[in-house]
């Protein structure tokens, strides 16, 4: 690859498939998997003179995505037939909207590795039909599947303001956090919930002037590392294709590209399709939707803090780092679970560990949330508030979130059930204390000595009266009682 001065250009067109409990325009159900062809009814696939119905949830939960993404609700849109002929495609034609669309002009902002953000540009944000899909297992032929048809999609286009392979996935994660929070879509990649196609190019400087490369959309990318590795590939294909041909942008139509996650590598497919190849014209079967502001306010009070909202939150607010803040708001339930904790008083830092340390990782082997894990938000914050009293120790917190998992008692009553207690008198303690002391007069020596080795002598002392008391003296009285007794006796 030559060392020339280049800058890359994305946008993206995205696919979230809705959680709705039917289909777009028919009532026949929605589920991954299952027998080929079995939601299936003769509005989805293409029969004679039946009519599609709009499904309103699905128009509302497009709406509520918008909405997140800032966008602009018109109060009118209209359905459009985008016609094609595809073997997936029974009716010859999909239900989409062109010029008309139900929300545009809006942005996202993601985070960037220097710990700022970025803010992406929506050009518009539309509702349409999913088509079926080809599977060529069989032989050497290929079957259709009409189960997905009909699923309603919400298609997001951005402007081409990403520039790396890291800023796109940025996005893609981001927005997956946002339609999970709202409840919009399950964004299960491995389930097509989200499909991605990043359109590529590059702005070339060459002898102080500027060349566009043709765009290249890659299509249908449902995972992260594939949606990062096209931009990447293709940046490295087209400075390359550049120096050995000159072709620039407008010398060629827009081409499509599929992506061998094998081999990683981008492998062409077809030339792009215009706009006036798909014959758009108004569906003369469906009514366009008008929105009142008594509609739209409903469905705006369904909004919630947003993700990377809620992480500077917890950064700013509860002074955590952006790290753990990010982990937190993974999933809207986590988050939630662990602020409802801190909002009962307990210590921010303090509910993180036992999250991350803990809970996080329980939940991940149930295939869970940790706020599924069976724990309410007040026994978390009794915990974390037992912790920092000196109550118990932090390898006791993590038994005993374990045991609250399977039981209905609070963290006090499990401390004292399982002997986790810890004890802070110093009297019982300083007991513990004078007997170590008396029996390992070498450690004593080499503690006092200031030497190199005077603080690893103390860590075994320190561990001789953890083992005395059964691991329930409080550390910190051990402490102070040890520095004491040593210094006293210099």
């Amino acid at each position: 690859m030559s060392e020339l001065e280049y800058k890359v250009i994305v946008g993206l067109e995205i696919h979230v498939q809705l959680a709705t409990r039917t289909k777009m325009f028919c009532s026949c159900g929605l589920g991954f998997g299952g027998e080929a062809n079995t939601r299936v009814c003769p509005v989805c696939i293409g029969m004679p003179g039946v009519l599609p119905v709009m499904n309103k949830q699905a128009f509302e939960y497009s709406v509520l995505a918008a909405l997140a993404l800032n966008c602009n609700i018109p109060s009118f849109t209209k359905w459009d037939r985008k016609s094609y002929y595809y073997p997936d495609l029974p009716k010859n034609y999909q239900i989409s909207q062109y010029d008309l669309p139900m929300s545009e002009h809006g942005y996202i902002e993601i985070p960037l590795e220097d710990g700022t953000t970025k803010k992406i540009r929506i050009l518009r944000a539309h509702l349409e039909e999913d088509a079926g899909k080809n599977t060529h297992t069989f032989g050497n032929f290929s079957a259709i599947d009409l189960n997905r048809t009909g699923t309603p999609l919400l298609e997001i286009v951005t402007e081409p303001d990403l520039s790396s392979g890291a800023e796109v996935k940025a996005l893609a994660v981001e927005l997956q956090r946002i339609v999970r929070y709202l409840g919009v879509s399950h964004g299960d990649m491995q389930k097509g919930h989200m499909r991605f196609e990043p359109n590529i190019n590059l702005e070339i400087i060459k002898e102080g002037k500027a060349y566009r490369t043709p765009i290249t959309e890659v299509k249908n990318l449902n995972s992260f590392r594939a949606l990062e590795g096209s931009v990447k590939y293709e940046t490295v294909r087209q400075l390359d294709e550049f120096m050995e041909t000159g072709v620039t942008f407008g010398m060629g139509n827009k081409r499509t590209f599929g992506w061998d996650d094998v081999n990683e590598c981008t492998v062409l497919q077809r030339e792009k399709e215009e706009a006036h190849d798909y014959r758009y014209f108004p569906d003369p079967d469906l009514v366009p939707v008008e929105m009142n502001d008594e509609w739209l306010a409903e469905i705006k009070g369904q909004l919630c803090e947003l993700p990377i909202q809620k992480q500077q939150r917890f950064v700013d607010e509860y002074k955590l780092s952006e790290y753990d803040a990010a982990v937190l708001t993974g999933d809207r339930a986590t988050a939630e679970f662990f602020d409802g904790a801190v909002k009962l008083g307990a210590d921010a830092k303090r509910v993180c560990n036992i999250l991350t340390q803990t809970g996080l990782k329980m939940a991940n082997e149930k295939g869970c949330s940790a706020a599924e894990l069976g724990v309410s938000v007040e026994n978390l914050a009794t915990l974390a508030k037992m912790v920092d009293a000196g109550d118990i120790n932090a390898n006791a917190a993590t038994k005993i979130f374990e045991e609250m998992t399977a039981s209905d008692k609070g963290p006090a009553v499990l401390a004292g059930k399982l002997n986790l207690v810890q004890k802070s008198d110093a009297g019982e303690i300083e007991g513990f204390v004078d007997e170590v002391l008396g029996a390992n007069a070498e450690a004593v020596a080499e503690a006092k000595s200031g030497s190199k080795k005077s603080k690893k002598a103390m860590g075994f002392l320190m561990g001789q009266v953890m083992q005395k008391s059964k691991g329930q003296a409080n550390p910190q009285v051990v402490s102070q009682l040890l520095n004491k007794k040593l210094g006293e006796s210099e």
